[in-house]
């Protein structure tokens, strides 16, 4: 299943052609479905919506009164999805089954206009737990791109939070601002037509990600964004990315540093068959986090256990190679590296 934007041409009814006696759609909620019937609980005018087929396809889509959906399955009048309990089944004017829902956080993020590789919904998820994000975090983000980690971070930090989104490209913020707008969480970000060489307009905030090629060149501008002992995360392809950044983040004045690599392997949910997926998606980048300290006498102290290990290899590694130097001048100079015995 394909992640590209499923939001279909949509046309008013008198436009469309269609009869004026609508789509003829009936919605299979039998006997069982007044209890959830609420008016919290029913579809209105405005809402995002998620229309699955019988095969599985997925098309996101905001209702408005007197428009159309079109699909290779016939067309669904919006009139007819208003006021429905969601997990409603509706039928099209060729009387396909589809079924009423409403939209997960993996429909709204992967279901969008792109014009960049997006992050997958795995990877934001992670992105979204090392930052510690909760509703009133302020969190900076850069590069925006399409807007999809822009939409799993307002997910997280509305309704009181903020997020504010850096793009150098104004053809990408544009269609950032449209994806956020469509997913009804525009009001929660703050989108920045600027190059991050300059810094970040905000102090003190509670988190900082940095989705760009060479994150290594602003850690210096992350730790002066970030308020002591928040959340830093990056998400990088490859491994000599990684390096790079994480020599930068040991000398920038950061601790609690751990790089992640994030697979998720689906299943085929038939119970008397269960097995896995016959593709997956693999490796799509590596997250490294860490925290903004202070410490003027010693920032090194906070190395990770593995990092001090390996510092004190090789600290033992170059004394002994220049003991087996200073063996060599000896035996050159024809002294005996050891005294002789009596």
């Amino acid at each position: 299943m394909t992640a590209q934007a499923r939001f279909k041409e949509e046309s008013p009814a008198s436009e469309a052609g269609e009869d004026s006696g609508g789509s003829n759609i009936t919605a299979g909620r039998g006997n069982e479905a007044a209890p959830f019937e609420s008016a919290a609980n029913l579809t209105k005018a405005g809402d995002l919506v998620l229309l699955v087929s019988a095969g599985g396809k997925r098309n996101v889509l905001r209702l408005e009164p007197g428009r159309q959906f079109h699909s290779h399955l016939g067309t669904t009048r919006h009139d007819d999805l208003l006021n429905l309990p969601y997990g409603t089944t509706v039928q099209s004017h060729l009387g396909h089954a589809l079924l009423l829902l409403e939209p997960s956080l993996d429909d709204r993020m992967t279901r969008i206009k792109r014009n960049t590789q997006i992050i997958y919904p795995k990877d934001a998820a992670m992105i979204v737990q090392r930052l510690s994000l909760r509703a009133g975090s302020r969190v900076i983000e850069a590069g925006t791109g399409s807007g999809a980690l822009a939409i799993a971070l307002a997910w997280a930090v509305a309704p009181t939070g903020r997020v504010y989104s850096y793009e150098i490209r104004e053809e990408h913020l544009s269609v950032a601002r449209r994806n956020l707008t469509q997913m009804g969480l525009l009001q929660y970000v703050e989108l920045y037509h600027a190059s991050i060489l300059d810094g970040f307009a905000q102090t003190s905030v509670d988190a900082l990600v940095l989705d760009v090629r060479t994150p290594w060149l602003f850690v210096d501008k992350a730790h002066t964004a970030l308020r002591p002992g928040s959340f830093f995360a990056a998400l990088v392809p490859t491994t000599n990315q990684v390096t790079q950044l994480l020599a930068e983040l040991e000398k920038g004045g950061f601790a609690d540093i751990g790089v992640e690599e994030i697979l998720v392997r689906k299943y085929k949910p038939v119970p008397d068959r269960l097995r896995p997926d016959d593709s997956m998606v693999g490796h799509t980048g590596f997250l490294i986090s860490a925290r903004p300290v202070v410490d003027p006498s010693e920032p090194r102290r906070w190395l990770s256990q593995e990092r001090k290990r390996y510092e004190a290899r090789k600290a033992l590694e170059e004394r002994i190679a220049d003991e087996e130097v200073r063996r060599a001048q000896d035996l050159a100079e024809g002294q005996h590296p050891k005294p002789k015995l009596p």
